[in-house]
């Protein structure tokens, strides 16, 4: 890249060269416009950025300011007959005045907001980021809980309006480990996301759909392995944002006997490694053992200084629930989830959720019980 001593040279070389020729070198005027030219925009672009960030915020708090004045000035009536014709009427006027942007629908959309996003600062704050179009997205998700999980992960992740979609009908939060924990912890958890720090349970799934590695009804675990290496890029985007492929078949040699990991990754948000081995068939008690021995390894010898200690990921191909849960609920660095190699309809995921829940649950009201004792 030419910097700007480069540039002064060779402009100077142009006068000095030219001086009463009149002849200029046209490769190296190319060179100076060009700098000159990348600079400016450079400048153009960024002041441009700061403006549609500004207008895009000063727009989200016109349109919350709207709907909150509606709100608190006709309270209750906004429901009844006769206020949904006061705001019929109000649209017209605002219309004819502003534009289409005041319809009866918009105003509906702008006291929604309002209401579920009640605080001022608090919507102020977001709107620097999130546009309008994203709060008309996430308001019309009804749990609070899982609005919140999609509004955070939008804000650290930069999701366009159609990611957030497309996260939603992918069931992220369904799929997410973070889903099957109480309320309070999911709400803790999420609050303390930041764009660099997520917690492993946000970040983590509980499955994962591998059908784009176009496995048929039987294969091995090298069969999968080698599907996998050949589709990383489409692997990694499943796993989620902040995955870096580091090496397949890691191996690790402990008194005098050899192991390998099936796949080693570093997470950035998570600031940690993550070992992935898997598992054609349903979850042992014994891959919780062999994992705890790659991660006491990969602490030893691979973690650096700064890093959160290493988290494994055991992938399995059947799914037993209470058996996962029961041996799971109480550890921090391994977790466990399902592959799929074919996508199932949303309810498989919701199923598989509500059984994780009822089983957490139940294991919560017996530890209770049992420490009251």
């Amino acid at each position: 890249m030419t910097n700007i001593i480069q540039v002064e040279n060779k402009m100077a070389t142009i006068e000095t060269e030219t001086k009463g020729k009149g002849i200029v070198d046209t490769h190296i005027l190319g060179t100076v416009c060009e700098h000159l030219y990348n600079g400016v925009t450079a400048i153009i672009d960024n002041a441009k950025s700061q403006v549609a960030i500004y207008v895009n915020a000063h727009a989200s708090m016109t349109f919350w300011s709207v709907g909150k004045y509606i709100i608190d000035d006709m309270d209750y009536r906004t429901y009844s007959a006769y206020g949904k014709k006061i705001l019929a009427t109000l649209s017209q006027s605002l219309t004819s005045r502003y534009g289409k942007g005041y319809t009866y629908s918009a105003l509906t959309r702008m006291m929604k907001v309002a209401r579920v996003y009640s605080e001022r600062e608090m919507f102020a704050m977001l709107s620097q980021t999130l546009s309008w179009s994203h709060f008309l997205e996430l308001v019309t998700i009804k749990d609070p809980i899982k609005r919140l999980f999609y509004q955070q992960m939008g804000l650290v992740e930069h999701w366009s309006v159609q990611q957030l979609r497309d996260k939603q009908n992918e069931m992220t939060y369904e799929r997410s480990l973070i889903a099957a924990k109480p309320d309070d912890e999911i709400v803790e958890a999420l609050e303390s996301i930041t764009p660099l720090y997520v917690e492993p349970d946000v970040a983590l799934k509980s499955s994962y759909v591998l059908d784009f590695l176009g496995l048929g009804s039987f294969y091995s675990e090298k069969n999968l392995e080698d599907a996998i290496a050949l589709q990383l890029e489409q692997f990694i985007l499943e796993l989620g944002q902040g995955f870096a492929f580091l090496e397949r078949q890691k191996r690790f040699t402990i008194d005098g006997t050899d192991y390998k990991l099936d796949l080693l990754f570093y997470h950035f948000k998570m600031r940690c490694l993550i070992a992935i081995d898997i598992k054609i068939g349903k979850f042992k008690p014994q891959d919780k053992g062999q994992m705890e021995l790659y991660l006491k390894y990969l602490q030893k010898h691979d973690m650096q200084p700064g890093d959160n200690p290493p988290i494994g990921l055991l992938l399995c191909g059947e799914g037993n629930t209470e058996h996962i849960e029961l041996l799971m609920l109480d550890e921090d660095r391994i977790k466990v989830a399902q592959y799929l190699t074919i996508l199932p309809d949303k309810q498989w995921f919701l199923d598989k959720l509500n059984r994780s829940i009822m089983i957490a649950k139940e294991y919560g009201e017996r530890k209770i019980r049992k420490d009251s004792f």
